[in-house]
């Protein structure tokens, strides 16, 4: 395991940081009580539209303590303020014990009246028997209390308000606690799933792919390592021990934590459950969505290409462009398009998938193009007809990572750049990076799971899509080629295919109409029926966009 970036590279982060905000740290005056990853959660949770929130964390950065706050503002409030009980359950009698001194703290804090933390046994009895669990209480003036509980209770379906899942990825049967907790929303409750990942099999970890994935509309949040480092983490710590923070102590700091974790530092700082070292998708899964029969347009152009002149040049293009247009000419005009370009140029190949979206929102595979050999100017051609050609594009996203930047800049500058939803414009420059593929690959293999994507047969396509790898939890093209000597590939559909979902997702409109010339016969005929309403014919033709 090596750390995301170095101890070096952390201290100058941390310098530059500083330097930035130096200007006004004498205006800031004492910190804040809640740091702001804490605050986040605290705010999410007092939202009336979450329900549901998942939060993937760092182990040991104070999570549990926001949570601790938030569950004495709740238990503290009438009820016509939105006060209600709070049920905090975890899978050690140490960490109920330290939430609810946490929650004692918070309501002195809060000046609320309430009665001293009392130890007692829950009654969990059921239809199977009698039972009790070892429990921790605080009584507050409102009426509610909190809860704390080491273990999972049988009876949790007869109780209401919040409930507060605390290392989740730890407690028994998982699954079944979710299930019975999901009562607690029938009468305005909240459910909170707060943990450290532990491994990608995980019922936590297979709850949050869903939520990445679109499978399911719960919240969720993501507070690493470095991010709560980032927004003060180490400052308090030092704050609270009295030692002065510089960022040369902090980076040492992170690299002893990371250091002392070891190969376990992925899954307990960074979020990235372990265990996952598999293909993504399987063969049978792939195979099964490969059902459609759109065009495969493959272009390799000879190793001496540029050193031919511009008509021979030309005379080897010609071909394919011929082809190219007449694949294009040959699009459904009544769908939208989505558009996703994987850059190369010498060792790799450069795909574009183009996709179309049905009216259910199904993707399939409208074209797809190939280029291996193939100069930058060329490529550009190549993309600008498509983008051109292609029936109400909805987006293009092109891999803007080393000189796929030149060929995003150069669409960029026809169509429009974007940088963020809502901008005008059709191109996205995408730089790949691991929090990319953790947020954009998921959905794509919940539309493999749920058959609604459809790709063209074609056993190349088949070994880029197995070639992608769940690397350190993240799903990914690892440094590994397939194919022969001279032809080997890197996974490039696999990559072009997620640019088009992405940009399938990132919708742009644009409303045009192009009027028609009537018929002579029927414009006669208007105006003889009725001189007073002379007639009009136009028809409305929507040009890159969704009415």
């Amino acid at each position: 395991m090596s750390a995301p970036i170095s101890k070096e590279e952390w201290r100058e982060l941390r310098e530059a940081t500083v330097l930035a905000i130096d200007d006004i740290a004498e205006q800031v005056g004492l910190p804040n009580v809640l740091l702001k990853y804490q605050a986040r959660t605290v705010k999410l949770l007092e939202s009336s539209a979450i329900k549901v929130l998942f939060i993937e964390k760092s182990r040991r950065i104070g999570e549990t303590w926001a949570l601790g706050s938030y569950a004495a503002l709740r238990a503290g409030r009438e009820r016509s303020a939105g006060g209600m009980d709070v049920m905090y359950i975890s899978y050690s009698r140490e960490m109920t014990r330290e939430f609810i001194d946490a929650c004692a703290m918070w309501s002195r804090a809060y000046n609320m009246v309430a009665a001293e933390a009392e130890e007692f046994l829950f009654d969990d009895s059921d239809e199977t028997g009698d039972r009790s669990i070892q429990a921790f209480r605080i009584r507050f003036a409102s009426g509610f209390e909190i809860v704390a509980l080491s273990s999972a209770p049988r009876g949790l379906r007869g109780k209401q308000g919040v409930v507060i899942i605390d290392e989740a990825a730890f407690v028994d049967n998982l699954k079944e606690l979710l299930k019975a907790a999901m009562a607690f929303l029938m009468w305005g409750g909240q459910v909170v799933v707060c943990s450290t990942h532990n491994g990608t099999e995980n019922e936590f970890n297979v709850q949050v792919q869903d939520i990445l994935g679109g499978r399911s509309k719960y919240a969720h949040l993501r507070v690493d390592f470095d991010q709560a480092l980032e927004e003060g983490l180490y400052e308090r710590i030092c704050l609270v021990t009295g030692e002065d923070w510089s960022p040369a102590k902090e980076a040492q700091w992170r690299q002893d934590i990371i250091d002392f974790y070891g190969d376990g530092a992925d899954e307990e700082l960074f979020c990235i459950p372990s265990q996952g070292s598999g293909a993504w998708l399987t063969t049978p899964l792939i195979e099964a969505r490969m059902t459609v029969d759109a065009p495969i347009l493959r272009l390799e152009l000879p190793d001496d290409y540029l050193q031919r002149d511009h008509l021979a040049q030309a005379i080897l293009m010609a071909p394919f462009y011929e082809e190219l247009d007449e694949a294009l000419a040959n699009l459904d005009p009544t769908r939208s398009h989505a558009f996703g370009f994987d850059f190369a140029r010498v060792a790799d190949l450069s795909v574009v998938s183009l996709l179309s979206i049905t009216t259910n929102l199904n993707r399939e595979s409208a074209l797809t193009v190939e280029m291996r050999k193939v100069p930058g100017n060329e490529q550009k051609e190549t993309t600008k007809r498509i983008l051109q050609a292609a029936p109400r594009l909805v987006g293009a996203a092109f891999d803007g990572t080393g000189m796929g930047w030149t060929v995003a800049e150069d669409m960029g500058r026809i169509f429009g750049l974007r940088e963020n939803e809502g901008d005008p414009g059709l191109v996205w420059s995408i730089k790949f990076s691991q929090d990319w593929y953790r947020i954009n690959m998921p959905p794509v293999k919940t539309a493999f799971e749920d058959a609604s994507i459809s790709l063209t047969k074609d056993d190349e396509h088949l070994s880029d899509l197995r070639l992608v790898k769940t690397i350190r939890g993240i799903p990914r093209v690892p440094d590994l080629r397939s194919g022969e000597e001279g032809k080997k590939r890197h996974g490039d559909f696999a990559i072009a295919l997620a640019l088009a979902w992405f940009a399938s997702r990132m919708r742009w409109h644009e409303i045009d109409y192009t009027p028609v010339t009537p018929n002579t016969n029927q414009f006669e005929r208007a105006n003889t029926d009725d001189d007073d309403k002379p007639f009009r014919m136009a028809s409305m033709r929507n040009r890159r966009g969704a009415w």
